[in-house]
């Protein structure tokens, strides 16, 4: 979705998540091009595709494959500097657009709820009044839609998560016929998937994620049998780290 070619796909996923006028996505600039060099030695911590909108409305779309700490908080910082980044010392206030995330998650993030999208705003709990719809941020939580009767319940959306849950190409296959949207995805991936460079790009990431996890894993098993040295009692470790030494 992070490449000028791909634009009408990116349009098709856009419009099946938000609710927005077709007209916004008549001009689409993509901000941050995926490259690899972008993502060396990174920890996940930068947006996978940043755009910018017909009316100047900021848009990040990232997907999240594993679980990580403190998630809600990194969600939070991300959009804040979305809105931040806007305005320069001279600026008005008046400048700032409105910013919306879309975060796709590959495991189950709001525990609290079993729908697998989530549309969250500013808001007064109790009036359900609006503050300001300036900050958006929508979760799609993959392992959520595989319960789901698609006979029954199917939508646009539906089709785009289980696209990104696909695992074989006999999948693939089946889903590339429920629309004109679908279609046009399966032909970019299949693409992409004789891309040799889009290939390596894949790997690298791929590879990133599970080195910095292995890393994070292992500063807390160091942390856990340092503690265990000192002789602190093993339920303490493990409600100071989550780690079972």
């Amino acid at each position: 979705m992070g490449t000028e070619n791909s634009k009408e796909i990116l349009t098709d996923f856009l419009l099946a998540v938000l609710d927005l006028s077709s007209d916004e996505y008549d001009e689409i600039t993509i901000q941050n091009p995926f490259l690899l060099h972008e993502y060396k030695g990174d920890k996940l911590g930068i947006l996978d595709v940043k755009l910018k909108l017909k009316s100047g409305k900021v848009l990040n779309i990232e997907v999240q494959v594993d679980p990580m700490p403190f998630m809600e908080s990194r969600i939070l910082f991300y959009v804040a500097k979305l809105i931040t980044e806007q305005i320069g010392e001279s600026d008005q206030y008046e400048k700032i657009k409105r910013v919306i995330s879309i975060i796709i998650t590959g495991h189950s993030m709001v525990k609290q709820s079993k729908k697998y999208h989530h549309h969250f705003m500013l808001y007064d709990i109790e009036s359900k009044v609006i503050l300001t719809d300036g900050i958006e941020i929508h979760t799609l939580e993959v392992p959520k839609t595989r319960k789901i009767d698609e006979d029954t319940e199917r939508t646009d959306l539906l089709d785009w998560m289980r696209f990104f849950d696909i695992k074989t190409e006999e999948e693939l296959n089946m889903l590339a016929p429920k629309s004109h949207a679908m279609k046009r995805a399966t032909l970019r991936l299949l693409e992409l998937s004789a891309d040799e460079k889009a290939r390596q790009l894949y790997e690298a990431r791929l590879k990133e994620q599970r080195d910095n996890y292995a890393r994070e894993k292992g500063a807390v098993f160091n942390v856990a049998m340092r503690l265990k040295g000192m002789g602190l009692a093993i339920e303490k470790i493990v409600e100071a780290t989550g780690f079972n030494p």
